[in-house]
């Protein structure tokens, strides 16, 4: 576990570790976990340099909080100054932006140590973590013994790389970052599930705030009215001590909220019979597996039976969701790439034809098929013959899906109870015979409908599965009661005891030097 918010912190402070060592036993687990190709970019000087002077801050007794020394990770479409930020794109391989977003540069305002940044589906349109130029990300799962033991092969040439699972996206690199140990948290970004997704087939905690609770600017836009950077940490504290630091408002983000934030100490919740507890009927899905009901009533039942309210709830627009999400989603694509056009940044192709040509070879080159499908669909939804029966209507839907949630909310239900994906983590044989959208549409579902309504959302481990791969289940709750959500979330985390992942791989040397603090969170 080793979570930041006791023991990582408490370690630092009392001397027991310095921020160089923390620092190194990280970086030395990136370079044994390189097979699972979680980063893209590893910032090791950097990061020495911002250890170095974490320490002298230990050393005058004056760390800038509970961050101060504590290494983090950074999915790939977050701008880091001096860092090349990539998107998994040929359209920006090379890029290095002049400026931090504003959540990296108030992580690093904390004193975190950047890492690195992580892998992602091209500017993290996918549900895997498979399609950037850089390669599929592996399920730190894959080679877990809870897994291994579980998966007997079926004949002696049954090859170990066809069993490995996938992360789920888009933010698979930050989750399989922050699984494998290599880090104590990640920042993901969340349209329609990238967080919560790969949180869920990770065995994490993965938080999608309230949209404007959380500044976007320097995050690459995919959906500007969806998107939220989103957190993954290995306890739910940790994800509380995160959100303390990223929250409020930003100046240079209009759509930021407007009030300070107060960050929170989660209270330790010791009676639930005042809360109500919704189970939307309309989150039981075609193709939703077996597994995942069961640990859902399961945990419905657990409410119930230490005194809960645990009521079944109607979200009766649920349905249209997952096709009004699309149109949306593919319309505001299709005018976010349009930025991209091989002039001021990025790839820039050598046709020199006329300015016409440069531009539509320069996205050629530089788009993956699954982009320039949606940039494509997006353009169709916004033709002027189009724009009132889809791009309208699915605003209008929208609308209807946002007031379903208030009027549950409104009726007296403090949180919804859902699950976050359909079944455990296939193997990527499996996955990749579906095509990007295909699987998008299933496996976002269940989470984005928060995005559409732009509620706080979060991923809690739960179970493990029959063929010992994590299940997580999804609370969503009212808008900007971060608190409560994380205080009900934490309640849960303590009652599932979701089991710590044993990677066979890396228990060598480097799993061995975290040993003392194993159970250890951030704070």
């Amino acid at each position: 576990k080793w979570r930041i918010s006791f023991q990582i912190s408490a370690a630092l402070r009392d001397g027991q570790v310095t921020p160089i060592e923390l620092c190194q036993r990280c970086l030395s687990l990136i370079k044994s976990t390189k097979f699972l190709n979680a980063y893209i970019t590893v910032a090791e000087e950097t990061a020495l340099k911002q250890a170095e002077e974490s320490e002298k801050r230990y050393q005058r007794g004056k760390p800038l909080g509970i961050l101060d020394g504590i290494p983090i990770a950074v999915k790939d479409n977050f701008n880091t100054a001096g860092i090349e930020t990539t998107c998994a794109s040929n359209m920006l391989k090379g890029y290095i932006s002049p400026y931090n977003a504003t959540v990296v540069q108030k992580l690093l305002d904390q004193g975190a140590v950047l890492l690195g940044k992580t892998n992602l589906d091209e500017f993290a349109m996918g549900s895997g973590s498979t399609d950037g130029i850089f390669g599929p990300v592996k399920n730190p799962w894959s080679y877990s013994r809870q897994y291994k033991e579980k998966t007997v092969p079926k004949s002696e040439s049954e090859h170990e790389e066809s069993k490995w699972v996938i992360t789920g996206g888009s933010s698979g690199g930050s989750a399989a970052a922050v699984s494998s140990f290599t880090c104590f948290a990640a920042l993901g970004s969340d349209t329609g599930g990238s967080t919560r997704n790969p949180a869920a087939h990770c065995g994490l905690v993965g938080l999608k705030p309230t949209y404007g609770l959380i500044s976007r600017h320097g995050l690459i836009p995919l959906v500007n009215s969806m998107d939220v950077p989103g957190i993954l940490t290995r306890c739910v504290d940790d994800a509380a001590v995160v959100l303390g630091a990223l929250a409020g408002h930003d100046p240079k983000d209009s759509t930021t909220i407007q009030d300070d934030f107060q960050p929170f100490q989660l209270p330790s919740l010791t009676d639930v019979s005042k809360l109500s507890i919704g189970i939307p009927k309309e989150y039981h899905v075609p193709g939703l597996s077996g597994e995942i009901l069961a640990v859902w009533s399961k945990a419905a039942d657990l409410f119930k039976n230490a005194g809960a309210k645990v009521i079944e709830v109607n979200l009766p627009h649920t349905r249209y969701s997952i096709v009004c999400y699309h149109v949306l989603c593919t319309a505001e694509v299709a005018s976010n790439m349009a930025r991209f056009d091989g002039l001021e940044y990025g790839h820039r192709s050598d046709m020199n034809k006329s300015t016409e040509s440069m531009y539509a070879a320069t996205r050629r080159e530089g788009f993956n098929d699954v982009v320039r499908g949606r940039i494509l669909s997006g353009n169709y939804f916004l033709l002027k013959q189009n724009y009132e029966n889809y791009f309208v209507k699915a605003q209008k839907v929208r609308r209807l899906i946002a007031n379903d949630f208030v009027k549950v909310f409104g009726s007296g239900i403090d949180i919804l109870l859902t699950p976050t994906t359909l079944s455990d983590a296939v193997p990527y044989i499996e996955f990749i015979k579906e095509d990007n959208r295909t699987r998008s549409a299933q496996d976002d579902i269940l989470t984005q409908a928060a995005n559409m309504a732009g509620l706080p959302a979060i991923n809690v481990p739960t179970a493990l599965s029959e063929r010992g791969l994590p299940v997580g289940l999804q609370f969503i709750g009212r808008s900007f009661q971060e608190k409560q959500l994380l205080t009900v979330a934490k309640w849960f985390e303590k009652q599932v005891k979701f089991p710590m992942i044993q990677l066979e791989e890396v228990n060598g040397h480097d799993h061995g030097v975290f040993q003392h603090q194993k159970s250890a969170s951030i704070s």
